[in-house]
């Protein structure tokens, strides 16, 4: 299979280009910079991988996918990077429904068409459920990244419309080595210093960058890849409060763990702003089509996904 991926330097996209490559398929890369130039093997190799493409430039909106047999969408601009100005948020929207209507709208002149698109989306899309189970069915809530989620989803109508099976990665909190999360949260749990954010309490959908991995290709390739397409969740079966998490985190690293450090809420929202929302969201996020389709999930618990996450 040829398999173009976007986002591919990041957490989730290196190891989707490494698990594919490593199974025999051709991945192209498409990157914002110039590709690479030819030069020792190595760099070739990578250089005839690689295609420029910038939904933004007038030059680089169209990129050529002829005898592509699917894309992976996963490029955007990452919502715990930066406060949530109005130009970042801007920046959020653009990078998600910008992206992804320029893609779908050069799917559908490609010739022959891609057979899959599957698009990096959100559990955003719930909003905050107070923590109550929701799932695919579930409607959109109203906050700012529920409405970037809908739009972002409903910018690859296109694609659909043209008749390319279009999935949705409704994706939780991934748990990988590489970044991501828990690049932001192992430091201070390694001293034994992650606090709680709030109260604790609030519930937190998380999937082990492993079984993300496994879930893309199951929906890739997986046997009866063909039929599943709209929106599945990629959350792991047991959710865990914020102070379960800090807890198994610390347990982890062979720390103590002391339930009163906290930081309370009305500081975390004077500090970050807006985006203090991604760490107070309550949300149980059920991976019900995934589980219906008959995916296993190799780390169901928090416990199991960070010792095989977590780097030695």
């Amino acid at each position: 299979m040829k398999v173009a991926v976007t986002g591919s330097s990041g957490l989730i996209g290196t190891a989707l280009t490494a698990s594919l490559r490593a199974d025999g398929h051709q991945v192209v890369r498409l990157v914002r910079r110039p590709p690479r130039a030819d030069g020792d093997p190595a760099a070739s190799d990578k250089a005839a991988s690689e295609v420029r493409w910038d939904p933004r430039a007038a030059d680089a909106g169209d990129p050529p996918l002829s005898g592509v047999d699917a894309v992976v969408h996963l490029a955007g601009a990452g919502v715990g990077d930066h406060r949530w100005t109005a130009s970042y948020k801007a920046e959020i929207r653009a990078s998600r429904v910008l992206a992804t209507a320029a893609l779908a709208a050069a799917l559908t002149t490609t010739q022959p068409r891609p057979e899959t698109f599957i698009t990096a989306s959100a559990i955003g899309w719930y909003g905050d459920t107070g923590g109550r189970e929701v799932t695919e069915d579930a409607p959109a809530g109203k906050a700012f990244l529920a409405r970037v989620v809908h739009d972002w989803e409903a910018a690859a109508d296109p694609a659909r419309a043209a008749g390319i099976r279009v999935a949705h990665l409704r994706s939780g909190l991934v748990l990988g080595a590489g970044g991501g999360v828990l690049g932001r949260l192992a430091p201070p749990a390694r001293l034994g210093l992650l606090p709680r954010f709030g109260d604790g309490h609030q519930v937190m959908s998380w999937i082990s960058l492993t079984d993300e991995i496994r879930a893309i290709r199951f929906l890739l390739d997986g046997p009866g890849a063909d039929e599943r397409a709209g929106p599945y969740n990629l959350t792991a079966p047991n959710a865990v409060t914020d102070g379960e998490l800090t807890a198994a985190l610390h347990a982890a690293f062979r720390r103590p763990d002391f339930p009163w450090l906290r930081v309370p809420a009305p500081l975390l929202k004077l500090a970050l702003g807006e985006m203090s929302s991604e760490l107070l969201t309550s949300a149980r996020v059920l991976p019900a089509r995934l589980l219906e389709a008959g995916f296993e999930f190799s780390y169901p618990t928090i416990g199991a996904a960070l010792v095989a996450e977590l780097p030695r």
